[in-house]
């Protein structure tokens, strides 16, 4: 079965970036759309960026213009570049295909603090 495994994550301060990505253990990338997903604490999982195949991609009303999603499907990979980190953009991230089909891997923890 396919494995997701997400990284990047780390402690940045508020307007700090970080790059997140995820590995696919099988060559599911370019059969599939991809997306990025996060939860924060105490709230439910949410979506946070996707694109269609490598085609056009969407964004959440909270990230759009901050955030970029990209893909490489040679390296079964998928990327999240994250700009001008904010306090709620705390969440552990995740990858999954879009829209889910996946089990969710253990995601990367993102915690933006002064």
């Amino acid at each position: 079965q396919v494995q997701l495994v997400e990284s990047g994550g780390g402690l940045v301060q508020p307007g700090g970036s970080l790059r997140l990505s995820c590995a696919a253990s099988g060559s599911i990338f370019s059969t599939n759309g991809m997306g990025w997903y996060r939860q924060a604490p105490g709230k439910e999982r949410a979506w946070v960026a996707s694109d269609i195949r490598g085609g056009n991609t969407f964004y959440s009303d909270s990230v759009k213009g901050r955030f970029t999603f990209s893909r490489d499907n040679a390296k079964n990979t998928v990327y999240l570049q994250m700009y001008n980190l904010r306090l709620e953009d705390t969440a552990v991230y995740y990858c999954n295909t879009a829209p889910v089909t996946l089990p969710w891997g253990q995601g990367t923890q993102v915690t933006v603090s002064s």
